[in-house]
């Protein structure tokens, strides 16, 4: 059975590569490099190239980071994969939040491997700023992030947190 359970989370990942990759060939047959599309007020559409991180940090590197962030997604994919086959057998949330995580990377690697760069699209405004763009990946990850840090904070209801409570 654990086999067929971490077949399910890898397939899940798989999927959420697989929907990056499909809006991200949209994105790039639709859109005109750097110039907004705007969808509705503060929601644009607008195709951007990043060979940096996570809001463009270290996007004017030589070209180091692009390898650098190809060895830090290929790690972190064989630590999730590792977390996931050691998950307790009725566990949803973290093997969810962690599949997140591990499509997300996995999708902006194949970018970086294939292309040289992540392909961004997504773009959110508020009067005259605009907050740097994103894909589905980015997505993904941060909200597989942002559940992972929900387990870490939210109070545990195992025996123990029963005997705490008391």
């Amino acid at each position: 059975m654990r086999g067929a359970r971490i077949r399910a989370w890898l397939s899940l990942a798989a999927a959420i590569v697989g929907l990056d990759q499909l809006c991200k060939l949209l994105a790039v047959r639709a859109l005109d490099y750097g110039i907004p599309l705007p969808v509705v007020p503060g929601f644009n559409l607008t195709l951007l190239h990043n060979t940096g991180a996570a809001f463009s940090m270290f996007a004017d590197g030589s070209g180091w980071q692009r390898w650098m962030f190809i060895v830090i997604a290929a790690v972190v994919s064989v630590w999730i994969i590792s977390m996931l086959r050691q998950s307790p057998a009725g566990a949803r949330w973290m093997p969810l939040a962690l599949t997140l995580v591990l499509g997300g990377a996995l999708g902006n690697c194949w970018d970086r491997i294939v292309l040289g760069y992540v392909v961004d699209f997504v773009q959110l405004c508020y009067d005259t700023r605009c907050f740097p763009a994103f894909n589905v990946a980015d997505s993904a990850i941060s909200v597989g992030a942002a559940m992972i840090i929900i387990d870490m904070i939210r109070p545990s209801s195992g025996p123990a947190a029963g005997a705490h409570a008391e």
